[in-house]
Parts: structure tokens; C-alpha cells; sequence
């Protein structure tokens, strides 16, 4: 069965405790956090006192992604908040490997997000250190984008890389996921499905998620 990983920046940002609480009692795995700084990506969304709001509540692992520049400056706050994955942005990056070894040192699993336009061979030489990627099938920074459909021939692409390498890496897909593109990318190789406005804008998102972990 597939992680699905509901994302908080579909949730009503005014009743956090009520949505977490119903992510807690569904058939989600994870939180995905997005954690956006208005420079990497144009819009600002969750910080580290969210962060650490959700956790306080949240019964299932918080896996965080950060859309910021220079993110190896707060790995260990986010740690200290709750983060469960970390997820950084290969374009955000000079020094990717270690800044996955400082994330791992740190005591959370290490994940590396990829935008549309970033093939996944750059991930060559790292594949083996990751414990998830992240594809982006949407451009980062909104939600309720619509669905970038080479992100599927990407999946496939990555699962090859993982398997020639003999690597576990995890494989995520967030942006414009429903139950149809998420069927295909799970076809494609994918593990993990972020879901936000699929999830959250349904009349009942408990039956969603269930859908999606269904597929």
C-alpha cells in the first residue's frame, strides 16, 4: 500500500489542531509540512513555531520539506521542532552531500526534493545516501496546481536509478496528486503521494485519503 502523506498547506490554517487531530484518526502515514521562505519560492507558508504546533498534536511522523535558501542554517531547529524527514531542494544546494550526511547526523531521515525542470541524474552519486526523494509534478510554492504529467516518466526514470544502484530510497511525488495521477504514478514506481487540496477541499477527507491509500 502506498505512504500518503496529507500536506498542511491545503488545511485550514485557523483550526490546525481539529485537521491534525483528523490526519491522526485516518489512514494517512505521514504530515508533510511545507516550509516555504518567499525567496526560493514566492509565497511564505509554515514556519518553525507551526512546525512544532503540529507536532504537538500529530500522532504519525512529520515529514517536512523546505522550498528555502540555505537550509543546512536550520537543520537542527527543525529537528528540535519535531521533523521526522527533512527534505531539501537539490537547487537550493551547493554542497548536497553534506548537507544530507548533517541532516542524517542530526537524527532524521534525508530526503532531496527535485523541480520540474531538474532531472534526476544529478541524484546519481547520492542516491545511495537518501532515504527519499521527492519529485515536485507541480512548480513549487501553491497549492492546487495542476498536475505536470512528464512527473510519471520522471518517477519511472528514478526508480531505474535507485534499482541500478541497489539503493532503498524511498520515491514521494507532491502536486496535483488525486486518486487518478496517483494511481499512474504508483504504476510508475512511486511509494509516497502528497495530497493537499484533493484531500482537504473534499466534502470527506477522512474517505479521501482512504481512496488514495486504496490505489
Amino acid at each position: 500500500m502506498p505512504i500518503i502523506s496529507p500536506s498542511m498547506l491545503a488545511s485550514d490554517f485557523a483550526n490546525l489542531q481539529k485537521d491534525t487531530e483528523m490526519i491522526n484518526q485516518s489512514s494517512a502515514d505521514w504530515f508533510h509540512i511545507d516550509v516555504m521562505d518567499g525567496v526560493f519560492v514566492p509565497n511564505i507558508s509554515f514556519g518553525l513555531p507551526t512546525v512544532k504546533a503540529v507536532a504537538k498534536h500529530a500522532n504519525k511522523p512529520l515529514d517536512v520539506h523546505l522550498m528555502i535558501t540555505d537550509p543546512d542554517r536550520y537543520i537542527s531547529h527543525f529537528k528540535d521542532a519535531g521533523a521526522a524527514y527533512l527534505t531539501v531542494h537539490y537547487e537550493a544546494c551547493n554542497h548536497l552531500h553534506r548537507t544530507i550526511q548533517a541532516i542524517k547526523d542530526a537524527g532524521m531521515k534525508a530526503g532531496v526534493a527535485l523541480n520540474p525542470h531538474t532531472p534526476v541524474s544529478v541524484l546519481t552519486e547520492v542516491i545511495s545516501e537518501l532515504d527519499l526523494v521527492l519529485i515536485m509534478s507541480v512548480n513549487p510554492g501553491f497549492g492546487g496546481q495542476t498536475f505536470i504529467k512528464a512527473a510519471v516518466e520522471k518517477v519511472r526514470n528514478l526508480k531505474k536509478l535507485i534499482t541500478d544502484k541497489g539503493a532503498s530510497t524511498l520515491i514521494e511525488v507532491d502536486g496535483g496528486v488525486n486518486t487518478q495521477t496517483g494511481a499512474d504514478l504508483l504504476a510508475a514506481g512511486a511509494d509516497a503521494l502528497v495530497a493537499g487540496s484533493f484531500v482537504f477541499k473534499s466534502d470527506n477527507p477522512t474517505a479521501t485519503i482512504q481512496d488514495l491509500k486504496n490505489l
